[in-house]
């Protein structure tokens, strides 16, 4: 079976995601689980019970339509069917997306609507929050993995990832961060797995930090950061381990680093990042990134930036085929080689690291065809001011719609789906039929000859 899906437009207020420290979107970049490349996450079996928690009671049964969405790029929008930002935060307070009366909304080059669109973001995202919040730093990275966000649940004990015990709580948890396959296309976070008459299951799509490489999926090149204006910005993080997927917290930065001390002053980038101004949203959960401390109790956040490093599980030179380009650090990239002291050295001023930084962003996406990611690499030269481990006050804040938008799953809309399980995404297209199963719950499956109707749960897999 295939379910053809088409495009479609709407407005932004119906749509509704010295060096760094890696934290890959995958715990295991084959699995996050056990490590077993052919385990699921939700399993049925031949009574038609779950596994664990993950799916509602009712999920032994799978839908068999499919809702009206473009599984498209970075460039695909949802049709007037599907509302992304039902059940989340919608349009927050201050900000005001275009709506359906304002007319046909301008959209970027995308397909999203544009930063602008969104209107004027809330007060609440550049007020002082220096005399109440507590303290921060930032480390960098971009490894373009699966996100972490993009997996389901493994187990009931995994509180960081989406909810999918029902559609309410699966909505309330911002669903799943979306991935995209080599060619950014947006692709399924999660599918069918090996399924049979009497068995289904489901399992995450797999990510190119494993074996997949080129067939798997990656972070969506849209979730670099974005500068809203010469004071604020939006992007993504890797939050601690026991953080939660899909929260978003405001960062005042204060002109400091994490390793100052009197013999290692702030630098000239620290001092030029003062009183900016940022809202990041948790897509990754990193098993390396830090807790606080007595000086920053706050903790770490790894700020997903192109050309942040590739760290422990690179798939960045996979998705540019990138061989031939100069990286820079695994943790630190092109901000750790610019410090090098044939470049810039440690002491170098704010024009050297950007020119330095916005060299090496030209010779790695200049010609790779996906320019969000050379527009965020500059974002990190021009807007952050290429500050190094910078530390910031944090304060949590509901999320702009910008990020909701960019983080939520377009295709697996709730926590049940019919799509069937496909080992390599590298020739999926913008506008692509999915293959889908027909699917039941245990007890309602098709009748043989005989009448006869088999008490479990599964799929017609040859169909």
């Amino acid at each position: 079976m295939k379910n053809t899906f088409k495009k479609g437009l709407v407005a932004a207020g119906a749509l509704a995601l010295v060096g760094a420290f890696v934290a890959c979107g995958d715990d295991n970049p084959s699995n996050p689980g056990d490590g077993n490349p052919s385990s699921s996450s939700v399993v049925a079996g031949p009574e038609g019970e779950l596994s664990s928690g993950s799916v509602p009671a009712s999920s032994g049964s799978v839908i068999e339509s499919s809702n009206s969405l473009v599984p498209g790029s970075s460039s695909a929008v949802t049709s007037s069917g599907s509302q992304p930002g039902v059940g989340s935060s919608g349009s927050q307070p201050g900000e005001t997306p275009a709506s359906s009366s304002a007319g046909k909304v301008e959209l970027d080059a995308n397909g999203f609507p544009t930063i602008e669109s969104y209107g004027a973001p809330s007060p609440e995202y550049t007020k002082d929050i220096s005399a109440t919040a507590k303290r921060g730093w930032n480390t960098r990275y971009w490894d373009a993995c699966k996100p972490h966000c993009s997996w389901l649940r493994e187990s009931s004990n995994d509180v960081t990832r989406a909810d999918t015990s029902s559609v309410e709580a699966y909505e309330a948890d911002m669903r799943m961060s979306r991935n995209c396959n080599i060619h950014d296309v947006e692709v399924p976070t999660f599918t069918l797995g090996n399924v049979n008459h009497s068995w289904f299951s489901y399992e995450g799509t797999r990510s190119a930090c494993g074996d997949e490489k080129e067939k798997g999926v990656f972070t969506c090149t849209d979730m670099a950061p974005i500068a809203v204006n010469d004071t604020l910005a939006y992007a993504y993080v890797a939050g601690t381990a026991d953080g939660k997927c899909g929260k978003c917290y405001h960062l005042q930065y204060d002109g400091h680093f994490k390793d100052e001390m009197d013999v290692n002053p702030p630098k000239a980038t620290h001092k030029a990042l003062k009183g900016k101004h940022m809202v990041v949203m948790a897509s990754n959960i990193g098993h390396d990134v830090a807790g606080g401390n007595a000086a920053l109790p706050a903790g770490q956040f790894d700020l997903m930036v192109p050309g942040g490093g590739v760290g422990q599980y690179d798939a960045l030179s996979v998705q540019v085929n990138g061989k031939n380009v100069n990286w820079g650090a695994g943790f630190g990239g092109f901000l750790t080689e610019c410090q090098k002291g044939d470049n810039c050295g440690t002491e170098g001023s704010l024009d050297c690291y950007q020119t330095c930084i916005n060299n090496m962003c030209d010779a790695a996406f200049g010609n790779a065809g996906l320019p969000n990611l050379l527009r965020g690499c500059k974002w990190f030269a021009e807007w952050y001011m290429a500050a190094d481990n910078p530390t910031y006050y944090i304060e949590e804040v509901e999320c702009p719609q910008y990020l909701i938008d960019h983080y939520m799953t377009r295709i697996n809309t709730t926590p049940e789906t019919n799509i069937k399980k496909q080992t390599d995404w590298s020739t999926f297209k913008e506008g692509d039929a999915l293959d889908t199963l027909h699917c039941w719950k245990a007890g309602e499956g098709p009748a043989n000859a005989d009448g006869w109707v088999s008490p479990s749960a599964g799929c017609d897999a040859g169909q």
